[in-house]
This record gives C-alpha cells, structure tokens and sequence, in this order.
C-alpha cells in the first residue's frame, strides 16, 4: 500500500497572518530600553559620577588614622622619664587570610603565639582582628616578608620608662592603647594624649600602600609635662629605700622629698616596687604607691604640733616645766605610758624624748574643738589635691565625737591617719615659718611667698629647736644626723591596728627638715613592719633621713650651715635602745 507524506503546507494556523502592530510595539520596548541605558550610562558618568566614584574607590582608597605621639614626661631638668617609641600591631582580614599550616606556625612563632589562638583569631567572622599589639618593628619587618595574603601592620607607639622601678609607683604606665592606666600618666592623661589624624591612600589587592592621596586631619601632638621631680634625688631616695627594705627585711616603705620654699615633690618612692616595662606578673601591692594612697597612725611624729600649739597658747614656754611622773597616767580607765620614767621634763625635752605623758599633759589643756582646728588647717583629714589616683585624704574624725582618752591619744598620734606625704605637708609649717602651702607635682619655678598661717614665726622658731634637739645626743634620732648641716625632725614608732585591735607589728617613721638655720628641704620616711629586733622610728627610719638628705642637700648645693663633725652616735646596746625608741 502506498504511504501518504504528510505536509504542513496547507495548515490553517500557519496561514493566518501576525498583526502588523506587534513587532512594532517589541521594537519601540527595545529602542526604549536601549535610550534608557544610554541616558543612565551618560547620566552616571557625566552629571552624577560621585556614585560609580564612591564604589570605585571603595575597593582601593582607604582612610587610615594617623596615630598622634603621646607627650613626654621629663623631670624638673629636662631629663626624660617616659617616652613613646613607635611599633608595629599586626591585624588581619580573617576572610582574606588563607595561611598553610606551615606559614600558620611560622606566624605564630614570630608574634609569640600559641597556634590555636592565632587560628581561632583568623577563624572568626568580622573584617578586621588584631593578632598582636605593639610588637617590635623588626618582627613587624619578618612578618611583612612572609606575604601573607590578609595580614596587615599597623604603625602604633609603646610607652618607654628608662628609670624603670626608681620611677613606677610616680608614673604610672598606659595601656596598650596609649591611654594611663597608674601613677601620673593616668593623672595628666588628658593633656599626654594628642589627637590622632587621618589621610586618604591607594592600597592594591594586597593591602599595600601604593599612593599617599591626601591628609584629611593633622594630628594633635599631646603635650610634654614637666614633673617637679629631681631624677638624682629620686635616686638617692631610691636607693636608700631599697637597702633598709633588705637591711631590717621590711613589708614596705616609702620615702617623700618636699623642696619647702616651692611645695615641690622631688623625690616619692616606694616599696615594693616593679618595672612599668614588663608588667606580665603584677600584683595590686606592687602596684600601690603607698606615699599618697596608703594611710597609718603616724605616732610621735605628730607631737610637735602639740608643743607648737601649747607655746602658741602662752600656756606653756619653751622651758615650762611637765611632770612626767613615773612613766605611767591613768585617764578615763586607761593607762598611757612612756618607754620610761622621765621624770620632770621641759617642754622642749618632752620632744627630744618623745614622752607620751608630756604630750598628753599638753594636749589636755585644750578644747577638742581648739586642737581639731589646728590639725584640720594642718590638712590632716583632707585631701591633698594632687590629683595623683587613688590619693587618700586620712582619718580625722570631727570633734565632737572625740572622748578623753581619744584626745589623749591623738597627742601622740594615735587615734588618727594619714599618707605620708600629707605628714611631709604638715611639717611645711615647721619649715616654713608657720604657714603651709599646696604639695605640686609639676615643676614651679616661683617660691610660695605665703600659705595658710598655722602658728607664729616665732613659735616655730622654738618648735624648730625642740626637733633638732631629737637628733642630738640624748634625743630618740641621732642616726639622723647629717654632717655639715643642723637638721630637726620627729621620730616616729606606732603599732598597726588591723582590724579592730593593735598587733605587735610596727610602722617605724621619721619627718625631718633641714637646713634648720634656713629650712629648704623636708624629708618623710615609713617603713612598714621591719623585721627583727630594731623597729623603732630613730633605728630604723632615721638613717634611711640621714642618707636622703645628705645627697639630696649637696645634690641642690645647698650651703653647709654647721661644723662637719662625727656622727654622734650611741655605742652600748642599751644606748642605742633608748636613742632610737619612739
């Protein structure tokens, strides 16, 4: 049978004709579309080309900070105490690193890292992530050589302290991000901290600078501060401290230098101490600088205060007779006792031996009110406004409040506390004629003329007297001589109250001033909890005195203003006891 081709030709579909319109209205979309895009490109690249710009440069322009350098920090002569050194901080962009694990230890080794640290920091989801802060530039240089794909450096400035522990508890240290943290860097922070800029460069693929464009801010240098420190002074007192902290195998110390005619510090150390350098094993009592932010019961150093209140009175004279008694006085139930019976004592005598009884006799004869007010004008109580951190303002309670027995005891410094540089404060009236002025800590070249008047000249004239006859012979601090210059000061020997009782621990203290024809420097020493058996203030604090202001004197070339003479020093056991209690 034969097959029938089939054919399409003859479809009705097929000859049905298109309407005319319609290819028309598909070439006008597409001549629409076309003009559209053109009038887009044209608008985009030659009226409004900030956008295609912006995307543009978002790819390789950059604005980066430009780290402002942070202000040195000099001593009263220019000598540089802290400085910023520049470094490197590496960071990365986690989703372009893509490290072997070959290059990964490499990495790790030269930041001084663990390998799972590193690559848990560039396991994580964010476009930037610092690996290692402040390294030095020439690791900064090896890593930069690896070429690593993500890893970037950045320029940054550490802290350099070149007197390391002499200065730590006075300076302070900053942080990884340039900022203080202790001490005076934490103190004038506002004024050591410039203001970063910023500018505008072309990185390529790799991060790499290729064109500096333009500075969009200057940076803001942060200002130099000159301390009112003496870097030998600071030394000497350095030194001094360190070699009765191994000598009596004390807890801690401190040691204060006041220049009297400025309020000046030119000397604060302390015991224990550390390297602002290398802090990776601090504690918070190497951290603390006891001279402002630790307080105690002074004991003896406060009673020539009360003999300079009793001839301020009239009530008593330089030579006005105080039974003593035998050493002991009951009051209110409680008994106050000497080291040993003195007998009848002048005024003068009570300070050059230190009696507890004379002093209570004294401070009896007036209204707590009275005797509050001149210790509050003194400063005791308050704050020293030296905007050091963590400054404590002590412990005077109002009077009001005050018993017998807490009068009493406040005679010989018991009862209340204070810093030792508060105590060093308080003796700017025995140096300065009887008026106290503010404690600075940056340099003034400008002596204080006049302060807030505490006492006469002439009673501190005699109040002077009194202190030098305390480092004479048959006086509690003859090991606080200084040969060439006639030196006055106070003894002091308390017991530590911790908790609610006194323990048989004990704080060994000595203020003292000198020239005493012309007082020009004031020098404050604690030692806490010496070990052994001396421990009292003329035994353990006076040589400590004795050597800081030696140096600190001829340091300043300060005239001599008495015959150089042998120390007058006690040789039996029993004189050296006695010499040195109080």
């Amino acid at each position: 049978m034969k097959k029938r081709s089939v054919t399409f030709n003859h479809n009705p579909l097929l000859a049905k004709g298109l309407p005319v319109w319609r290819p028309r209205v598909v070439l006008l979309a597409l001549l629409c579309g076309s003009f559209a895009l053109v009038a887009r490109a044209a608008y985009l690249q030659g009226v409004n080309d900030e956008f295609l710009q912006a995307k543009g440069e978002s790819r390789y322009a950059r604005v980066i900070e430009i780290p402002a350098t942070r202000g040195k920090i000099t001593d009263r002569h220019g000598t540089v105490l802290a400085a910023s050194t520049p470094v490197k901080s590496i960071w990365a962009i986690p989703g372009d690193a893509k490290p072997t694990p070959a290059e990964v230890r490499k990495l790790a080794g030269l930041l001084d890292m663990d390998v799972r640290d590193l690559n848990h920091r560039l396991a994580r989801d964010s476009d930037f992530v610092y690996l290692k802060r402040q390294v030095p530039p020439e690791v900064a240089e090896q890593v930069a050589n690896m070429k690593l794909a993500g890893i970037h450096d950045q320029r940054e400035y550490r802290r350099y302290y070149p007197g390391a522990e002499v200065m730590s508890h006075l300076l302070g240290f900053t942080g990884v991000d340039d900022h203080g943290q202790e001490g005076v860097e934490l103190a004038y922070d506002s004024q050591l901290n410039g203001k970063p800029g910023s500018r505008r460069v072309i990185k390529d693929r790799r991060g790499q600078i290729v064109e500096d464009v333009e500075s969009i801010r200057t940076p803001q240098e942060g200002k130099d501060i000159a301390l009112s420190i003496d870097a030998k002074i600071q030394y000497l007192a350095y030194t001094a401290l360190q070699n009765a902290m191994d000598t009596y195998r004390a807890k801690a110390g401190s040691v204060v230098v006041l220049d009297s005619r400025t309020g000046e510090v030119l000397a604060m150390v302390n015991a224990p101490t550390y390297n602002p350098n290398n802090r990776e094993s601090l504690s918070g009592a190497q951290l603390r600088n006891r001279a402002v932010t630790d307080t105690f019961e002074p004991g003896s150093v406060l009673k020539p205060i009360i003999a300079a209140m009793a001839l301020e009175s009239g009530k008593f004279r330089f030579d006005t007779v105080i039974d003593t008694g035998n050493g002991r006085m009951t009051l209110a139930n409680a008994t106050i006792t000497d080291t040993k019976p003195h007998g009848r004592l002048t005024v003068a005598e009570v300070i050059q031996k230190s009696s507890n009884i004379g002093a209570v006799r004294m401070a009896m004869s007036f209204k707590p009110e009275e005797m509050w007010q001149v210790y509050d004008d003194l400063g005791l109580g308050s704050s020293l406004q030296l905007g050091f951190p963590g400054e404590a303002s002590g412990r005077l309670r109002p009077a009001s409040t005050w018993r017998p027995i807490e009068q009493a005891t406040m005679a010989y410094g018991y009862g209340v506390s204070a810093s030792l540089m508060q105590l060093a404060r308080t003796y700017l009236a025995f140096a300065r004629d009887g008026d106290v002025i503010p404690v600075t800590l940056t340099r003034s070249e400008v002596p204080q003329v006049t302060g807030r008047r505490v006492f006469s000249a002439q009673t501190v004239r005699e109040t002077r007297a009194m202190m030098e006859m305390v480092t004479q012979a048959g006086g509690t601090a003859v090991h606080g001589q200084v040969p060439g210059y006639r030196v006055a000061g106070k003894t002091g020997t308390s017991h530590k109250l911790e908790g609610a009782h006194y323990t048989s621990k004990y704080i060994a203290s000595f203020v003292g001033l000198a020239p005493v024809s012309d007082p020009r420097l004031i020098v404050a020493v604690m030692i806490d909890e010496p070990a052994g058996k001396q421990y009292y203030g003329g035994q353990v604090a006076g040589p400590i005195f004795s050597n800081v202001m030696a140096g600190a004197l001829r340091a300043l070339s300060v005239p001599p203003d008495a015959p150089i003479t042998p120390l007058q020093v006690a040789r039996s056991k029993e004189e050296i006891a006695a010499r040195g209690r109080m």
